[in-house]
């Protein structure tokens, strides 16, 4: 298997910044040993509606929640450049 190109040693596909779903929110919150959890999205964030509720919200950090209902949202940097990659870890996730 070959690496990923997020640079965290993995091997794609277990797991990476190309999951979907809870599995990718995972492995945002735990990349670099929680580092890039709460970095600013460059750019000042991605414009979206909650994927739970579809309230909108700007997701400004790599993983964060809706107001409105609490849904947990990530993506990961090397897709940080479009709201399309943005996942949603499922109704009544939290972040551990």
């Amino acid at each position: 298997m070959s690496n990923c190109a997020c640079g965290g040693g993995h091997h794609a596909g277990s797991g990476g910044p190309f999951s979907e779903g809870r599995e990718l929110v995972d492995f945002v919150a735990q990349a670099h040993g929680g580092a890039k959890r709460n970095q600013p999205i460059p750019g000042g964030g991605l414009a979206t509606k909650c994927q739970g509720c579809g309230a909108p919200f700007t997701l400004v950090t790599f993983v964060g929640t809706c107001a409105e209902c609490g849904g947990v949202h990530a993506v990961a940097p090397p897709r940080s450049d479009d709201a399309a990659n943005i996942q949603f870890a499922g109704t009544g996730y939290q972040l551990p």
